[in-house]
């Protein structure tokens, strides 16, 4: 059967004549200078996932090299080929509108290339998921190795990290207390070296929760990029891409139902970016396999924040490096993981930990019974204003919001938002709460990392923090406050968040999960029969807008398009 052979003779290109597509794939590889010894080896995949715009990737072409000498030590060709890469700063409207088709682009040519195994380069938020989604789609033995986060910087004397300090810093320019002279030098210390922001946003979130879900060797997801140590990870990655290609390691073997558990709980430990949930979710969905929202928030409740590290906490990144990375996370947790998942070493959860160094007197990890955060940093919130679900990062807001009633103040738009948010006459005030619509998946379109609204400046100029926000938005990792996201169905679709009008009540109660909009049913229909879809956008009706706009599904379903998930058969935390 194909799928049963390997190397050059793996995916031949359908001349009707299988010798003779054999024979024409020798003779234009044999241009690249390659031996009929090295094309008779295990082919294993690289993807180059390089690009001028994204300094998050900068060092991954020294991860290319070191990944083909672990594939050429083991005896396997190791073949790199170029994939979309994704910044999150530089991708319009937002990178999460691209992420499928960067996931797409994977899955299809790890299907499309010989290639008996692929090791999975990625780095900045979109990326890795990206990566994972396409590689459990083509099920081609497949291995993540991440490029890692950055050093962090210094600005008189104080530690500096992208992108916790960059909003906190930005907050306070816009509250009158810095001037442009000490943001510009702000500016120039965020990003110090190459990698991956060094705070627990969205690409040290992904990081942590793949190696838990086990495609990632033990110790990859902390190491500084710019550490020799990330080099050594790289090159065994590449050898164990081809142990995976002769084992037939494929990844439904790993991402399982348990394997995903483990994730999530690893998840709620790390006080991890909320967009992880969408990004697991849309992983999952890729096996047939569906995240239940309500019992992952149960699970939140037994499940405590035991890293100290920003935004939740105080440290960053190559502190927790230093502290063990995750198997330090992961001796706290052994009550609650499955320890029997399979991993890409081949041996089990359990087992990769009994193996690592023995742990080590640290701050950055906290005991299992004395935390940072008593819950899980993730809460799933419901009521007649999200009846599909909201979350809230619950560890990174102020307490004294966690129950809060305020008058809405609506902005309709992003546009709207970008026009009013600063304007001295905004009738708004600090016990308010701000609803931002039109920003979810087919509203923005994209889900853009448009939650964190800015706190009116009027209000920031008073000294004022933080106060509740709501949206259909998603929000960075690196950010906090007491900003609910994802609430689903989203305006776009006609969701109750459509029709909430400046000056509604509106409730929130993160210990209870509840959401609710203070405005009587019959006045609620009555909006809802008035309401009125968007107006569709010149650039809706063509390309891939369209396709994204026709297919992408809700947040509580990882914005995935709905052709590409598999049936559920399965659904996650039991």
């Amino acid at each position: 059967m194909t799928s049963r052979k390997r190397g050059m003779r793996r995916g031949l290109t359908a001349y009707g004549d299988e010798e003779f597509s054999l024979f024409l794939r020798k003779a234009f590889i044999k241009a690249m200078g390659y031996s009929d010894d090295a094309l008779e080896r295990p082919i294993v995949g690289i993807t180059n996932t390089y690009s001028g715009f994204n300094a998050c990737h900068r060092t991954v072409p020294e991860l290319i090299e070191a990944v083909k000498r672990g594939v050429m030590l083991a005896g396997g060709l190791p073949v790199e080929f170029p994939t979309i890469t994704l910044h999150e700063s530089f991708a319009y409207p937002t990178s999460m509108y691209l992420r499928n088709l960067m996931a797409m682009d994977a899955e299809e040519m790890i299907r499309a290339q010989p290639v008996d195994a692929c090791v999975l380069i990625g780095g900045c938020d979109k990326t890795v998921p990206a990566l994972l989604m396409g590689a459990a789609s083509a099920n081609v033995p497949a291995i993540m190795l991440v490029t890692g986060p950055m050093l962090t910087g210094d600005h008189r004397g104080e530690r500096l990290g992208a992108c916790t300090d960059c909003r906190r810093f930005w907050a306070r320019f816009r509250a009158g207390d810095i001037g442009a002279g000490e943001i510009n030098a702000v500016n120039a210390k965020l990003a110090p070296s190459a990698g991956t922001c060094m705070v627990m946003g969205t690409a040290s979130t992904m990081a942590l929760c793949t190696e838990a879900l086990g495609m990632m060797l033990p110790g990859g997801a902390c190491t500084p990029a710019v550490m020799s140590e990330r080099m050594r990870h790289a090159e065994a990655s590449g050898a164990r891409a081809v142990a995976l290609a002769k084992e037939r390691l494929t990844p439904d073997k790993i991402m399982t139902p348990e394997a995903f558990e483990n994730a999530l709980r690893v998840l709620l430990a790390i006080g991890g970016s909320t967009n992880a949930i969408v990004h697991l979710a849309a992983m999952a969905g890729r096996l047939g396999i569906a995240i239940d929202l309500d019992a992952f928030d149960r699970m939140g409740r037994d499940t405590p924040v035991l890293v100290d590290l920003k935004p939740t906490g105080q440290h960053y990144m190559e502190d927790l490096e230093k502290a063990g990375g995750l198997v330090t996370i992961l001796r706290e947790l052994t009550s609650l993981l499955k320890l029997d998942a399979l991993t890409v070493t081949g041996k089990t959860l359990g087992e990769n930990i009994v193996a690592a160094l023995p742990a080590w007197k640290q701050g950055v990890v906290r005991p299992f019974n004395s935390p940072v955060f008593k819950e899980g940093g993730i809460a799933f919130l419901r009521g007649n204003l999200a009846p599909g679900g909201a979350i809230i990062k619950q560890s990174a807001m102020d307490p004294k919001l966690m129950r809060h009633e305020g008058r809405a103040v609506v902005f309709e738009s992003l546009e709207d938002l970008a026009e009013r948010i600063d304007d001295p006459a905004l009738d708004v005030s600090a016990d308010d709460i701000l609803v931002l619509k039109s920003a979810g998946p087919k509203g923005a379109p994209g889900m853009p990392e448009a939650g964190y609204i800015p706190i009116p400046k009027k209000l920031a100029q008073k000294g004022v923090k933080d106060m509740v926000r709501i949206s259909d938005a998603r929000m960075s990792g690196t950010a906090f406050g007491a900003i609910v996201l994802h609430v689903t169905p989203e305006s776009a679709v006609g969701g109750p968040l459509a029709l909430v009008r400046t000056g509604d009540r509106i409730r929130l109660d993160v210990p209870a999960r509840t959401l609710e909009l203070l405005v009587a049913a019959a006045e609620l229909e009555a909006r809802r029969r008035q309401w009125k879809p968007p107006r569709p956008r010149r650039e809706d009706a063509r390309g891939y807008r369209k396709l994204f706009l026709d297919t992408v599904t809700q947040a509580d379903r990882g914005c995935d398009f709905d052709f590409l998930a598999a049936p559920a058969t399965m659904r996650i935390p039991r």
